[in-house]
């Protein structure tokens, strides 16, 4: 592994618990706007309630993560196949163009 590619992955590691730390946050900030709507809960079930619900969000954030990592792979693939096939058609083309300007400059001149 080179530097840069070592530093490559230090960034993406740092941005991962970056992203993980917020979407925890924000799960807190919603257990805690939901516990506040039940007013009747104890400090236990409260904190219970929010607990659960912080994790229960993060999962589901890291199950939309997946989901839109997966996607975006298929996408990659289904995208360089279809470039592969239009750079090879390009290339044909080019070949064919040449191929014809070869011959007509062969016949076009004077024997």
């Amino acid at each position: 592994m080179t530097a840069r590619e070592g530093e490559r992955a230090l960034v993406s590691q740092i941005e991962g618990h970056l992203l993980l730390a917020a979407t925890r946050e924000e799960g807190r900030r919603a257990a805690a706007r939901l516990a506040d709507r039940i007013g009747w809960l104890t400090d236990a079930q409260r904190a219970d309630l929010e607990s659960h619900f912080e994790a229960e969000y993060v999962e589901l954030a890291r199950s939309s993560w997946h989901r839109t990592t997966n996607r975006a792979e298929q996408l990659r693939r289904e995208y360089e196949t279809r470039y592969r096939s239009l750079r090879q058609r390009l290339l044909a083309c080019f070949l064919l163009a040449c191929a014809l300007l070869t011959a007509t400059a062969l016949l076009t001149l004077p024997a």
